[in-house]
């Protein structure tokens, strides 16, 4: 029971880191202080058995209140408590106080010390990412500064006194000089690799809002198709490229006969449902803009007569056969499409006016019908 409970936490734990590495959650406040927490006491944990393998009381008593402080920086995060703010000035305090005390006891060589340097960056990286009303810049920077005023008291105190534990063992030295150094280094790795992740993680969501807003101001919010500011757009970008296009004005007949008899509801299904068929016709060969209204304006690039004709065709054949349905009312619809080919000496609005215009003919003479 207790093997499944701990492979199941395991596992849980596992799939939540890979959440964070593939981008799919987002790294919290809360993730990001238990990892502080856990690697600090971890590391005073490794401390606390040294000292007292050697027998360096003074160090080993400070140790387990040093364990003592973070299984209460754990408590604080306990359920939804967020003292978050609390548990870095208790973090910070307790770094600087044990790299002092280290220092006091055993002496600069140890290593101690570079602790203090390896809290610095930490301490913006933490301030900067918390939701805080004080000013975080301020709190991260009096926090180096006072830091480095720590710093230089360990050298000081270390250069003027000598240590209160006296020991001559120079392997002793060396190891916690190297274990500590790659512990420093290990702690700027690990937030320095966090910190360009979360910048790379903010950049990629931004992009994706600024396409999502893109899109936004680019299409119709009903239809789905480009809005009128998008085909000045492509139609501009046709003219200049000086190659044919044509153009093909849409309208649906009797419209307002189904918006009054079934309701508005039922004609955006309706407006909806011709949009898709455009876009499926026209997909690949050019652009689809709902123009105004139930209106809707066709680009098509590199046409000729015959292939806007087909495309026309096409588009006013599907609609024709096509039923719409909303709450157990169907009906048919038919569209109505007026085509121009644009012909390099004349505006494009006179292009429009042109398809605009056999739009109209083919309104006069009977709808569901394609006019070139």
């Amino acid at each position: 029971m207790n093997a499944n409970h701990w492979k199941n936490r395991l596992k849980k734990g596992f799939n939540k880191l890979k959440d964070v590495l593939t981008g799919k959650t987002q790294i919290t406040n809360r993730l990001k202080f238990h990892a502080l927490i856990g690697s600090i006491a971890s590391v005073h944990v490794l401390l606390l058995v040294l000292f007292c393998v050697f027998q360096i009381m003074p160090l080993f008593y400070f140790n387990i209140l040093s364990v003592l402080t973070y299984a209460a920086c754990f408590w604080l995060m306990w359920g939804e408590r967020e003292h978050y703010l609390t548990i870095y000035f208790i973090t910070y305090i307790e770094v600087i106080l044990h790299s002092l005390a280290a220092t006091i006891c055993l002496g600069w060589n140890f290593g101690f010390a570079q602790y203090i340097i390896a809290i610095v960056p930490v301490g913006f990286y933490i301030c900067y990412t918390l939701d805080i009303r004080q000013k975080k810049f301020t709190i991260a920077t009096l926090s180096a500064v006072f830091s480095s005023a720590a710093f230089l008291a360990c050298k000081f105190l270390s250069f003027f006194g000598e240590p209160l534990v006296e020991t001559d063992n120079i392997a002793l030295e060396l190891s916690l000089y190297v274990f500590n150094s790659l512990c420093a280094f290990v702690f700027l790795i690990l937030f320095s690799l966090v910190f360009v992740f979360e910048m790379k993680l903010s950049s990629n969501r931004l992009k994706h809002q600024n396409a999502i807003l893109d899109k936004l101001a680019s299409t119709d919010p009903l239809t789905g198709l480009y809005n009128r500011r998008s085909m000045d757009i492509f139609l501009n970008q046709a003219v200049e490229s000086a190659s044919s296009f044509a153009l093909i004005m849409c309208d649906i007949d009797n419209f307002k006969k189904v918006n009054d008899t079934y309701g508005h509801d039922f004609g955006d299904v309706v407006l909806k449902g011709i949009a898709g068929i455009t876009s499926d016709q026209v997909k690949g060969k050019g652009y689809v803009c709902r123009w105004g209204g139930e209106e809707i304006l066709i680009l098509i690039n590199n046409a000729s007569e015959e292939s806007s004709l087909r495309i026309a065709e096409n588009i006013r054949r599907n609609v024709a056969n096509r039923v719409f349905e909303l709450n157990n009312k169907w009906i048919h619809c038919s569209l109505t499409l007026g085509v121009a080919l644009y012909d390099g000496k004349e505006s494009v609005e006179d292009t429009i006016t042109r398809a605009d215009y056999n739009l109209y003919c083919g309104k006069r003479n009977g709808k569901n019908a394609v006019v070139l």
